[in-house]
């Protein structure tokens, strides 16, 4: 199904939604059971712990935090204990479900750019927070109109019924990938050497626009956040123009990009071009570094990252330039000796990163035939 625009309007959430505040509950309050625990985290749809305590919540509901990582909504199917940091979105429509409720998470996670320490998306803020949908409309295309208001003080009906049907349009066909785990390499990282980020590729520091301020009246570039998710592609926007009227060019497709803050560390190779919030650097390689390579780099820049760096103590942004670097397989000849290159130009040794062993690689994982 196309995600046509034309017939998507704008609701208020307070209107489609009874919005009901989550729970403190201590990690030493907390006792070990079966029930979900849903924090203001970006992963497991939000189960932060299992818990004895009774829930506070109703299943068929939507979890949204707003602390911590601030916009992240996952659809509930059971009952839950939310903590305070995020809230229950009840629906209005008595036909809610669990399509609907994945549909309307999607669009909601794509509002949590506009919100942050600074501006906080309070309750009240979540009841006025206007988001789109795709409205029910007539045979003849015009949009209906409920005039009881129910929905939208303009009389909108959402149209659940194509959420549904969108939803179920997705990933109809099973994954398969003809790799098994008996075709991996094998690591022996012993044989690895170390490089600095800056010195096998260049770094800069994106374009530091605002999503919340971009115009999307016809969206043809994907924007770039510090989020986890997507790719880090918070969504696409217009083209951006200068004071001069003239087009600031995206980067290109190719890139890997890395947050800086939010979901530190995060980094994907970007399949499109691009502009990026702040706080997210764009890297660029040589043209022989292949895609599968550039993968194989994105997993050693998330793992260096997990636990080395953090906001407000040791900032990403500080060393990503600098002294950020890990170990790499290197070119070898055929007595496995290290060739060595005299310009020196990946490293102050002369050892040259082994490419197309990375590439070889990330090929041969699980559905890496499927890159």
């Amino acid at each position: 199904m196309n995600l046509n625009t034309t017939y998507w309007k704008e609701f208020v959430l307070g209107k489609l939604f009874v919005i009901k505040k989550g729970k403190r509950l201590t990690s030493a309050e907390q006792e070990d059971g079966s029930n979900n625990y849903i924090g203001a985290i970006d992963s497991n749809n939000g189960i932060a712990n299992h818990i004895a305590q009774d829930p506070i919540h109703k299943g068929n509901t939507i979890s949204l935090s707003y602390n911590g990582s601030v916009g992240e909504a996952f659809y509930q199917k059971d009952p839950y204990w939310a903590t305070d940091d995020v809230n229950a979105l009840y629906s209005k429509y008595e036909g809610f479900n669990e399509l609907i409720g994945l549909f309307i998470a999607t669009v909601l996670r794509q509002e949590k750019y506009k919100f942050s320490y600074g501006r906080k998306w309070t309750l009240d803020n979540m009841n006025l927070t206007i988001i789109k949908l795709p409205a029910q409309h007539n045979e003849d295309g015009t949009i209906y109109i409920d005039i009881t208001k129910k929905y939208s003080d303009d009389g909108y009906v959402p149209d659940w019924q194509w959420m549904e049907e969108y939803i179920k349009s997705l990933h109809h066909t099973p994954l398969t990938t003809e790799n098994a785990n008996n075709t991996l390499f094998e690591l022996n990282t012993n044989m690895w050497e170390y490089f600095l980020l800056k010195d096998i590729c260049s770094i800069t520091m994106g374009n530091k626009m605002d999503y919340s301020a971009m115009s999307m009246e016809d969206p043809s570039v994907n924007f770039v956040g510090r989020s986890a998710d997507n790719n880090g592609v918070a969504g696409k926007v217009d083209f951006v123009t200068d004071d001069n009227g003239n087009i600031v060019k995206p980067y290109k497709a190719g890139c890997i990009t890395v947050a800086l803050g939010g979901s530190l560390g995060s980094s994907y190779l970007q399949v499109e071009d691009f502009y990026t919030s702040q706080n997210v650097s764009v890297l660029e390689f040589d043209e022989n570094v292949s895609d599968s390579a550039k993968l194989f780099i994105t997993t050693c820049i998330m793992n260096e990252s997990k636990y080395k760096y953090f906001p407000f103590g040791r900032e990403l942004n500080t060393h990503i330039r600098t002294d950020f670097g890990f170990t790499l397989p290197i070119q070898r000849n055929a007595n496995g000796e290290p060739i060595i290159d005299d310009a020196h130009k990946y490293s102050p040794q002369g050892y040259i990163p082994d490419w197309k062993w990375m590439d070889r690689y990330i090929k041969t994982l699980p559905y890496g035939d499927r890159l």
